[in-house]
């Protein structure tokens, strides 16, 4: 299908004028909505514009099996009920949102919107950013020329939260160290502030990830320099001590007792972690602690690698500031100023080895011409993510002694709720994830922030029709706070497109019905804090008025097919372990069956941690840096 497919489709037109009304102070959808919209979808992966001809398809069937007549034929009055109708459905919400979302996506994203509601639109970025020292040690590998050989004692290859700190340590210690980077650099001169850009941009596949089970979970990604730290919120946590005694239990004594703790100590030097402001934190800090209070729950300040952060609300779409130390801004600029090299754009696709050992790696350039490079090294370090990592050496049939490879995944299966408030609230303008309520983590359950921009918050309700937009001019008296559930579900990546794995991940019993205590606490501590009332992302139980709609939900029996998920943290696809029979790598995570191979991302986590990982996986890739160092000859 062409990229003008869906051009002028009357169609679209009819369900953008049901599902998009105007309001108080919102216009309705019109002709620059339908275009943003086209373009929108034009923008995604091959075959999405087809899916959503068929789904436009699919609700034109359900419009004749009820009306005996196509959707766009049907007056407004009905369409709506058609859609109201549709959201309530088990079997076709889902294939609803998928038909809304890029409606609501595009209608938001417009300048006039976010001025009738009061938000920014954009940031201007400064027109120019001056090039630093270390910059001149990054090289694009389209300048390179196809069939081109390098060498280097040690390649590392990702630069998130694991690649970089490794390669800035072994950097230090006068080794040569190859950076590669499948992504592109990003700088504050391409901060805008604009989500629906970022995504297209600085998300592996525009964010649609996704985990198959027994409900489908997005899983989002970075795709540039820094990896998914230039994404994320910007949370610090160390893992928990019970977790590394769990796995000192198991055979990995070195992280037990205070075995990381100069690692994190380094770590939180690095970043500076600490609380953010309490301007910064701004009004839904301070509700979500008001509530906290009044139910006698223990809540705090998250500990963020943002030190003079001002609370733009941008951290998952570039920092406007470079406030947040992602690594990008950390990590990989101090490795470069020690002397390691930086080559961007190189999707490395084989792992080249010589008899027992690693020898190097062998890529192509993603953009340019394609170019085939190699690189030869004493050693090999995989910094690829939990999804990526065990997709590269299942392609080779390497790490599969134990049979575990790419099993195991853990993600932190997490939701949000939405509280409308009398007061002005302004959330865009304050840290999305600041603030934390740590009263059930003991249970498994742990509530951070989780406030969106408005079009994505948009794209995130539910509902459409006249008492949707109603509720979206109510944005600015609103905010998002979200939760997630330390998994006892694993489940399994493998095979796929190079960047596209095959992820399964089902959510178990155990699970499930944490997910809806979470919800039912959610609600509660908002209603506490003064809320109006609350939305949640749940079949039937989208709109609660008073803690009756709570208790209703808390003695339900929700499946997790009604719950939409999301996940941000895979964990535990290399597991690191003592026995080549139950782990991937050992203890210095060192493949089990292939020499000088060695991972440093999150899948040699052995379990879930019940909190954001990022801290962790640098900690453990400083101290894996080590062994390394030993191993060169150090």
């Amino acid at each position: 299908m062409k990229p003008q497919a869906l051009r002028h489709d009357h169609r679209l037109r009819a369900l953008a004028e049901a599902a998009l009304p105007a309001g108080r102070l919102l216009p309705a959808a019109g002709p620059a909505t339908l275009e943003r919209t086209e373009r929108f979808l034009a923008s995604l992966p091959d075959g999405t514009q087809r899916g959503y001809a068929r789904l436009l398809g699919v609700l034109d069937g359900v419009a004749l099996a009820r009306h005996a007549r196509r959707f766009a034929a049907l007056p407004l009055h009905q369409r709506r009920g058609l859609l109201m109708a549709l959201e309530q459905s088990e079997l076709l919400r889902l294939p609803l949102r998928g038909l809304l979302v890029p409606l609501k996506l595009a209608h938001f994203d417009d300048p006039g919107v976010h001025e009738a509601l009061g938000c920014r639109y954009a940031v201007t970025p400064p027109a120019r950013v001056e090039p630093e020292r270390w910059e001149a040690r990054r090289l694009d590998a389209s300048a390179l020329s196809d069939g081109e050989h390098l060498e280097c004692d040690v390649v590392v290859v990702g630069s998130g939260a694991g690649g970089a700190p490794v390669a800035k340590a072994l950097a230090e210690r006068g080794h040569a160290v190859l950076l590669v980077e499948e992504g592109p650099h990003f700088s504050r001169a391409d901060f805008h502030g604009r989500p629906l850009p970022a995504l297209r941009s600085m998300y592996r596949r525009h964010g649609a990830t996704l985990a198959f089970g027994n409900t489908a979970i997005p899983i989002p990604l970075g795709r540039g320099v820094g990896g998914t730290t230039l994404i994320n919120s910007g949370t610090c946590f160390r893992a928990p001590r019970a977790v590394l005694e769990r796995w000192a239990a198991e055979g990995l004594t070195a992280l037990g007792g205070d075995g990381l703790t100069p690692y994190f100590e380094e770590v939180e030097r690095v970043l500076g972690v600490a609380p953010s402001s309490a301007a910064a934190l701004g009004a839904p800090a301070r509700l979500i602690a008001q509530g906290c209070a009044a139910l006698g729950w223990s809540h705090h300040p998250l500990a963020r690698n943002a030190p003079g952060c001002d609370g733009q609300g941008l951290c998952c779409f570039g920092c406007p500031t470079d406030a947040k130390r992602s690594s990008n801004v950390s990590w990989v600029p101090l490795a470069l100023e020690r002397g390691a090299q930086l080559v961007t754009g190189l999707q490395v696709r084989r792992l080249l080895t010589e008899g027992d050992r690693a020898v190097g790696v062998e890529g192509v350039c993603v953009s340019g011409a394609r170019q085939r490079l190699s690189v030869h090294a004493k050693v090999v370090v995989l910094a690829c993510g939990t999804l990526l990592t065990p997709q590269l050496l299942e392609r080779q049939g390497l790490g599969r002694t134990s049979g575990q490879l790419g099993r195991n995944l853990s993600i932190h299966p997490a939701s949000a709720g939405f509280g409308v408030f009398d007061e002005p609230v302004d959330a865009w303008n304050t840290v999305p994830q600041g603030y934390a309520i740590d009263e059930f983590s003991r249970d498994g359950l742990y509530f951070e922030g989780a406030q969106l921009p408005l079009e994505l918050t948009a794209a995130s309700l539910t509902h459409a029709g006249p008492q949707y937009i109603a509720l979206l001019e109510r944005f600015p008296q609103a905010f998002s706070f979200g939760f997630m559930v330390r998994d006892s579900s694993r489940g399994r990546v493998s095979g796929g497109a190079l960047g596209a794995p095959r992820i399964r991940y089902s959510v178990n019993e155990a699970d499930r019905a944490k997910l809806q205590r979470g919800f039912g606490l959610l609600a509660r501590v908002f209603f506490a804090a003064g809320a109006r009332s609350v939305h949640l992302p749940v079949l039937h139980f989208e709109h609660l008025r008073s803690l009756q709609d709570v208790e209703r939900l808390e003695r339900a029996q929700v499946p997790v097919r009604h719950m939409d998920l999301t996940a941000y943290h895979p964990l535990g696809t290399a597991r690191m372990g003592v026995e080549p029979l139950r782990s991937v790598v050992g203890p210095e995570q060192e493949l089990h069956d292939l020499n000088n191979l060695f991972v440093a991302d999150g899948s040699v986590l052995p379990s879930a941690l019940g909190v954001n990982p990022q801290i962790t996986i640098m900690a453990l890739a400083l101290r894996a840096a080590e062994g390394l160092h030993r191993r060169l000859g150090g």
